[in-house]
């Protein structure tokens, strides 16, 4: 199977982060990076892919020259080449935007699978998955727990409501957005990451960045803080009753 992962850089979870002087985007001078953990996810499932029916792994990554760092860990972990869409202002791109430029690197492979993480940890939207699929013309499904290879394509299951799943056979070629936690995450070994030194990475030049983006980011800021508090008054029994109610309906920690 030939399989491609779209892989995103973004800023280190454990990154503080502050609104930059525009308003628009975070202060990115001091900001150090990794791989969206998402993404890590879908690299494992087709690195396992890889190593059950054979084929090639192929990272595809768009954002700055500094990504590089990233597509490289994906080399270190097993995949085998890797393409990277030059593009500085890539992680503020809009979905759609962001799939056209991607979708015409993956029609130039003609891939068996194209896969994606569910989202990624800055924006979010989680649309990007089914937007390539869109542009493709390709079958696609979506938070993916479990890939099979049948006859003729592929069996997915999927991540439901209320702990239901549905399984869904697929034709190829397919884009799947991977679900976190489907599997354990390997580390690149000394000699992956010797090996990724020799690597292919195939560079392209981004085009149509500005006109293909349909939603900009007007404003970002802290979520506002406030306090309050509720004093729940009456029997022990009906008072338990109440407060599980706002811990499950309003503040949802149950």
């Amino acid at each position: 199977m030939k399989i491609i992962v779209a892989v995103k850089q973004v800023p280190s979870r454990d990154s503080i982060l502050k609104v930059n002087a525009g308003g628009q985007w975070v202060e990115d001078t001091d900001l150090t990076y990794e791989v969206n953990e998402p993404d890590a996810y879908a690299l494992e499932e087709a690195l396992q892919l890889k190593e059950k029916h054979g084929g090639e792994v192929i990272v595809l990554c768009l954002g700055p020259a500094g990504a590089a760092s990233t597509i490289r860990e994906g080399l270190a972990k097993g995949a085998d080449r890797a393409i990277h869409i030059e593009e500085e202002n890539g992680g503020r791109l809009d979905s759609l935007g962001l799939a056209k430029m991607l979708a015409k690197a993956v029609a130039a492979e003609s891939p068996d699978l194209l896969l994606t993480g569910l989202q990624s940890d800055d924006l979010g939207s989680g649309q990007t998955g089914v937007v390539l699929a869109e542009l493709l013309g390709w079958a696609h499904s979506t938070i993916i727990m479990q890939v099979e290879k049948i006859e003729g394509g592929i069996r997915v299951k999927r991540e439901l409501e209320d702990g239901w799943f549905q399984n869904i056979d697929l034709p190829l070629p397919a884009v799947l957005t991977i679900q976190s936690g489907i599997n354990k995450l390997r580390y690149a070994t000394l000699m992956g990451i010797k090996k990724a030194k020799s690597k292919e990475i195939k560079k392209l030049a981004a085009e149509g960045a500005g006109s293909t983006a349909t939603a900009v980011i007007e404003k970002i800021y802290p979520p506002p803080k406030s306090k309050q508090t509720q004093i729940l008054e009456g029997p022990a029994k009906e008072v338990a009753a109440r407060l599980a109610e706002k811990l499950k309906f309003e503040v949802r920690v149950l």
